[in-house]
């Protein structure tokens, strides 16, 4: 019976035993071909991996759980996972699937500046459901980067073998961060229908009640009710206005300011409560920051 917590996989070795996969050349790093990979009968509901997880694979007949997203992969689809995400992988009937899995412990890169650059990359807090697409062109690079760490991973392995491991990471992660831009303005059509569902939960939010009670949007909810992550979300909303979500709700707020300020009497006091501030010299804070005026000086100008 499958287990009902996720299973861990504290070291790479522990992985390949599982799969019973031949054993690592190097413990830290690992390429595999995942077309070797076989579910277990007695297959884990849940998994999570102590270390990073890139792979490029497509599956015939089977799907992929990442967080709380499911996904079908087509060819030329790439995921990223960071150590201690959760995820799970589920077939009908025997597994077919076909690509290459990379596995790096954050060891293997102490003491690079990868270590700390590889936390910048939004990819890596993305939910499946954003992985990322690959075009013929884009899934040959990133092939031929696999390729060339494969070919130094099964070499001979001395002490400029992690340098030019490190190097072909960092040109990796380099090409999938452009190629996730490139994705964020080629789909513009689903881009926008974010943006356009951003617009009516924010319109919506503002307009309830409940507003004082809740207080002001946080990013994070804003994302989940929206069905991604906060760093896709932003990242999205950079590329298509300029502007973080952040930044968006902020707008928002200041609109309905504005709007409370011209069409009403209430003090300065009473609006910062209506929009969710528990404090008023915040609002007005923010307000000058917006408009370089406070909201009395935004008020006189309507009389």
């Amino acid at each position: 019976m499958a287990a009902t917590s996720p299973h861990r996989f504290r070291t790479i070795s522990e992985y390949h035993q599982f799969r019973n996969l031949p054993k690592p050349q190097h413990p830290l790093i690992s390429l595999v071909n995942v077309a070797t990979i076989q579910l277990q009968d007695t297959e884990p509901k849940a998994i999570i991996n102590d270390f990073y997880t890139i792979a490029l694979k497509k599956v015939i007949n089977g799907k992929m759980r990442y967080g709380q997203q499911e996904y079908d992969f087509d060819e030329g689809t790439m995921f990223f996972i960071a150590p201690g995400q959760v995820y799970s992988i589920e077939a009908g009937g025997v597994l077919r699937h076909s690509g290459w899995v990379l596995l790096i412990h954050p060891d293997f890169l102490w003491n690079t500046p990868l270590s700390k650059a590889i936390k910048q990359y939004d990819f890596f807090g993305y939910s499946v459901n954003e992985a990322l697409f690959l075009s013929d062109k884009e899934k040959t690079i990133i092939t031929n980067i696999a390729e060339n760490i494969d070919r130094e991973y099964n070499s001979n392995i001395d002490r400029f073998s992690q340098n030019i491991i490190i190097a072909q990471l960092e040109l990796l992660f380099s090409y999938a961060d452009r190629f996730y831009h490139r994705q964020f303005l080629t789909r513009k059509i689903s881009g926008h229908q974010v943006l356009d569902r951003l617009e009516s939960l924010l319109e919506s939010y503002f307009n309830n009640e409940d507003l004082t009670i809740k207080g002001i949007p946080k990013v994070q909810y804003i994302a989940e009710s929206l069905n991604v992550s906060s760093n896709y979300l932003s990242g999205l909303l950079k590329v298509l206005t300029g502007q973080s979500t952040q930044q968006h709700i902020h707008d928002k707020l200041i609109e309905k300011a504005k709007e409370k300020l011209s069409t009403t009497t209430l003090s300065v006091g009473e609006i910062a409560y209506e929009l969710g501030f528990e404090h008023s010299q915040s609002f007005s804070k923010l307000f000058r920051t917006k408009t370089n005026l406070s909201p009395i000086e935004f008020r006189q100008a309507f009389n």
